[in-house]
């Protein structure tokens, strides 16, 4: 399995890699023999110590796996490329999907091209729904990302403001918090609940906490809409993360309780990113092995997939050039990460991102903005000029997703684009109307 990924310098890190590109191939031509049911038999990860391995254990549905049993790793390949030719596709992938395991979408994706990787993902079809509706064809949400250095209200709310006049959101207004002190979560919460019950913008919000302060501030009655957790494909990954899987399974009971959704109850937002178990040291498997990064991404697909996530995102290019090293590392990892989750039954959006340490550039991220769009990712991160100022990274901006839209004939969540119509923003097409810095409109939204 590790050798027969494309390089990166994770893999590398971990001493896992193919030594050469001949390795390589042969590594492939091998795994392509394995038969797709030995995952089920022999264990990456050890299920005696990995609650991750248990999880996606038992909920693998065996009625739904019947069609692919009698495949090999290759099989299935040709199998995916096939079906997702045909117009049944979406149908016939969701009801796949309880039948994968996150070791074989990840064994397959080893042998796909990228343009493999594109056409299987264009064919699957994950929708959600809180307050907006969320996978449908045709469609390319984000997440509006205000975040601020100090937490500054008045910069907030000026960064969303921005990214609403040019229809962004419609995923989630989403805040990187710079404290995790629960009274700046709180009041940051209220802020944001504040703008969109004001203007009532169908959407919904959410302030990146760990899980137990936002479980803390649902005791206390805040406004919490989703809620976050970074996770991993371990448990110990995990664990570094300072989650187990029962604390998310209380943090969707609760959610769901407070009845906030309108068009779905789906409530939970997971952020992964390839290279995590790695950094927590925790990404050893049988006989103290390490398994490989993108594997490990793949499981905590299954853990997202356990608790009826709202959105996930992968935040590609953000763990650093350790991990994965230069834009071609970043833009492969990104199409794997997608395919992967979404034929799991993921809801998957992109953090088309980098570090600026990396071998990786603007044009980069545009080439990924686009690759994915084609092949129909849920959602992507919208920050204020693509240059977050307070995590330090370079991601996409506001702009960057009107682009994506424009060129590839993609539109916001439906809930959204008929608020952005009331109050005058929707162009004919779907597109966004240029805001007069002196409309009545821009004053009162800047008010």
């Amino acid at each position: 399995m590790a050798k027969a990924s494309p390089l990166r310098s994770g893999d590398l890190l971990a001493g896992c890699a193919a030594a050469s590109d001949a390795e390589r191939a042969v590594a492939r031509w091998a795994l392509a023999d394995v038969p797709l049911a030995v995952f089920l038999d022999e264990q990456l990860v050890p299920a005696e110590t990995d609650d991750v391995t248990r999880l996606i254990l038992e909920q693998h549905d065996v009625a739904a796996f019947a069609p692919v049993r009698h495949l090999t790793v290759g099989g299935f390949r040709d199998w995916l490329l096939e079906v997702a030719s045909g117009p049944e596709a979406p149908t016939r992938l969701t009801a796949l999907a309880p039948g994968l395991t996150p070791e074989m979408v990840a064994a397959v994706s080893k042998l796909m091209r990228n343009q493999d990787l594109i056409a299987v993902a264009a064919a699957t079809r994950v929708v959600t729904g809180f307050r907006t509706t969320l996978g449908l064809p045709g469609r390319l949400s984000t997440r509006l990302q205000p975040n601020h250095p100090t937490d500054d209200h008045a910069g907030v709310a000026s960064a969303i403001l921005d990214g609403l006049l040019l229809g962004c959101g419609d995923a989630v207004i989403g805040i990187n918090p710079a404290s995790d002190n629960p009274r700046t979560v709180g009041r940051l919460l209220h802020l944001v609940d504040e703008v969109r019950q004001r203007y009532d913008i169908p959407t919904q919000s959410c302030v990146l906490t760990h899980v137990t302060t936002t479980l803390d501030l649902i005791a206390r009655r805040a406004p919490v809409d989703l809620v976050f957790q970074s996770i991993a494909g371990t448990q110990g990954g995990n664990a570094g993360f300072g989650v187990e899987l029962s604390m998310l399974a209380d943090a969707r009971e609760a959610a769901v309780s407070l009845g906030r959704g309108t068009v779905g109850d789906q409530v939970m937002y997971f952020e992964t990113g390839q290279g995590s178990a790695l950094s927590a040291g925790a990404h050893l498997g049988t006989g103290g092995r390490p398994v490989d990064q993108q594997t490990l991404e793949a499981r905590a697909y299954g853990v997202a997939r356990a608790f009826d996530p709202f959105i996930v995102n992968t935040v590609v290019g953000f763990i650093g050039p350790e991990y994965l090293y230069d834009g071609k590392q970043i833009i492969r990892a990104g199409l794997e990460d997608h395919f992967c989750a979404k034929l799991l039954g993921v809801p998957m959006g992109v953090d088309v991102c980098y570090t600026n340490h990396a071998e990786a550039d603007q044009d980069d991220m545009d080439s990924l903005l686009t690759l994915l769009g084609v092949a129909g990712c849920t959602f992507v991160i919208a920050v204020p000029g693509a240059d977050d100022v307070m995590l330090g990274y370079q991601s996409t901006s506001f702009h960057d997703a009107l682009y994506a839209r424009q060129v590839l004939g993609r539109r916001t969540a439906p809930e959204f684009e008929a608020w952005l119509d009331r109050i005058g923003l929707l162009e004919p097409g779907g597109g966004v109307r240029s805001v007069d810095p002196a409309s009545t409109l821009l004053r009162e939204l800047a008010s």
